[in-house]
């Protein structure tokens, strides 16, 4: 292991492009840059022309910005880099004729910020940053409110909630001029917000509510030993080391216990640490789960060129030292393996091996239970999540004759908790693992009235809500990014589409899907706009600055006509 250590340690002046000639593949070997693109285009469109239309089977794309006039795009060899130089300079698209040319290798981001702060680092920037402890640091990055009393931090999301429902107020009255009326006397009742705002909602546990977490194994820069934990900065800041996690407010005991348990596993172990320099040794993460009386661990590892035998006793080693080894006190109760390597864009990582004990761990939300694999989404704060979905649940009002729609459904939560106060569930999700372990739930809770179908959002709304009877909510809690354009545009289309509880974990990156639910209709965009007339923040994660909003969209007309209705009774 000290070598391991070692070999991580910076050194001034290090070659940014020897990853190139290490051995292991980078499509960085076979890259072209792309001058001349059209004004306006959008990242998937290019992404089609180049892989569908002109066949070109690219590895990854990559814009300095949104529409930029020239982009770099990678290949998997010489052949495929090649062909692709001859195509594109022949190429004419949308009035502009494309250019192509081989262009140089990227350089090693971590070596490149290496180089860049031997050479020009701040003398005070760097004393500041040496005075602060590693512990220190990693809580600043994971957990910076934890100084904070918890009454502060919910005025603080509060209030910045309240910037953004005030942002998408002034983004729809310039957008479409037909709700600037409405939205002026909404402002007038709701202190500027072009909503209702209900109070923040919140757990009463905010200490070690983490039901999952994923620790990467590293080397301290200061022990120079193994450990297992938080990286202390980003890789492209030129950082590749770990720190403990022991003293983390969010993370509770039982994993802090495991995580120790696995540390000293892996110093004990004959495999090393994994370098993301060069690329070399095994120990790569620790996923862990927790759920009552419940611990599942799944072992991320490089297997390098490691035989199958090996990887074999590797394994049992695993199972017999938390079985009856050092690690019998993490009491785990589920143990998996998975393999990490070096991945390509858009792939996927290899599913998880079940070693040993059950292969789910199982959670209970407002009453349910669920069954949770590895790889399935599932809110990290149990507690909170009862009042999120009790949340969206309120703001819905779903009724005996309503059908809810559960966009992004990923293992029905949502959907399964709407199920007792509606006539029926139709839940979508991209995943066909996760709509397996959906219909599970449905079947392990006894619920009838729920269906779950696997595909994209945006190919399945119009036939899925054609089954849909009564009124018509749909309720989505999309990935971090928001809805995909082309779902919203479905929703929109959609006018059997009555009401849309819009869950978001990250209210800034869900701006656009807000803004553009709002936008007058045009050749692209079809259907009524949906406005938002009711919302309130959720803290699921305490002593962080994110909370979630769950938002109430409804149709503009039946709000304009309610309206009406009110003036003229």
């Amino acid at each position: 292991m000290a070598e391991t250590a070692a070999s991580q340690e910076p050194k001034k002046e290090a070659d940014p492009y020897a990853y190139l000639s290490r051995g292991e593949f980078s499509s960085e070997n076979f890259k072209i840059e792309i001058k001349n693109l059209p004004k306006f285009y959008g990242m998937s469109e290019f992404r089609k022309l180049l892989n569908e239309k002109l066949k070109l089977n690219s590895n990854k794309i990559k814009l300095p910005r949104r529409n930029s006039p020239y982009a770099f795009v990678c290949f998997r060899n010489e052949e495929d880099r090649d062909r692709a130089l001859n195509v594109v300079s022949e190429l004419k698209w949308k009035g502009k004729q494309l250019q192509a040319t081989k262009a140089k290798p990227s350089a090693d981001p971590l070596v490149k910020k290496r180089n860049e702060d031997f050479d020009n680092r701040d003398e005070s920037k760097r004393i500041k940053l040496d005075n602060i402890t590693v512990e220190e640091r990693i809580k600043l990055s994971t957990i910076p409110l934890a100084d904070t009393t918890y009454k502060e931090q919910l005025a603080i999301k509060q209030a910045e909630i309240k910037d953004v429902l005030s942002k998408l107020g002034n983004n729809l009255a310039r957008q479409n001029p037909e709700l600037r009326e409405w939205i002026d006397s909404q402002k007038i009742k709701h202190e500027g917000l072009p909503c209702e705002l209900l109070d923040i909602k919140f757990s009463d546990v905010i200490d070690g509510y983490r039901n999952k977490c994923e620790f990467t194994v590293g080397v301290d820069e200061d022990t120079k030993l193994a450990t297992v934990g938080f990286r202390v900065g980003a890789y492209v800041n030129g950082v590749t080391g770990v720190g403990p996690v022991a003293h983390l407010r969010h993370i509770p005991d039982a994993m802090k216990i495991a995580v120790k348990a696995f540390q000293d596993f892996v110093r004990g172990s004959a495999l090393d640490v994994f370098n993301p320099e060069f690329q070399t040794g095994h120990f790569r993460q620790l996923c862990a789960r927790t759920a009552p009386n419940q611990l599942m661990l799944v072992v991320g590892v490089h297997p390098q060129d490691l035989p199958l035998a090996r990887i074999q006793e590797f394994q049992r080693e695993l199972v017999e030292y938390f079985l009856t080894g050092g690690g019998k006190e993490a009491r785990v109760t589920s143990l998996y393996y998975q393999e990490i390597v070096k991945k390509n864009a858009g792939e996927t990582p290899a599913p998880a091996t079940h070693l040993w004990g059950t292969t789910h761990v199982t959670e209970s939300v407002l009453g349910l239970r669920f069954n949770i694999s590895p790889e399935a989404f599932f809110q990290v704060n149990t507690g909170a999540a009862e009042v999120l979905y009790g949340a969206a649940l309120d703001l819905a009002s779903p009724t005996k004759d309503s059908t809810v729609l559960d966009v992004c459904c990923g293992t029905g939560t949502i959907g399964l908790c709407f199920s007792q106060r509606c006539q029926r569930v139709l839940g979508i999700e991209v995943v066909p693992g996760a709509v397996a372990d959906a219909n599970e739930n449905a079947r392990l809770n006894g619920i009838e009235n729920a269906e779950f179908f696997a595909g994209k959002a945006e190919d399945l709304l119009g036939s899925v809500c054609f089954k849909a009877e009564g009124d018509v909510t749909a309720v989505v809690d999309p990935p971090r990014a928001g809805l995909h354009q082309k779902a919203v545009l479905q929703i929109r289309k959609i006018g059997k589409i009555d009401k849309l509880i819009y869950v978001s974990c990250n209210p800034h990156l869900a701006m656009k899907n807000f803004t553009d639910l709002g936008r007058p209709e045009s050749k692209s965009l079809h259907g009524e706009p949906l406005v938002p007339v009711r919302a309130v923040a959720v803290d699921l994660f305490p002593h962080t600055k994110h909370c979630e909003l769950v938002v109430r969209f409804e149709r503009w007309d039946r709000v304009r006509d309610g309206l009406k209705g009110r003036e003229n009774p």
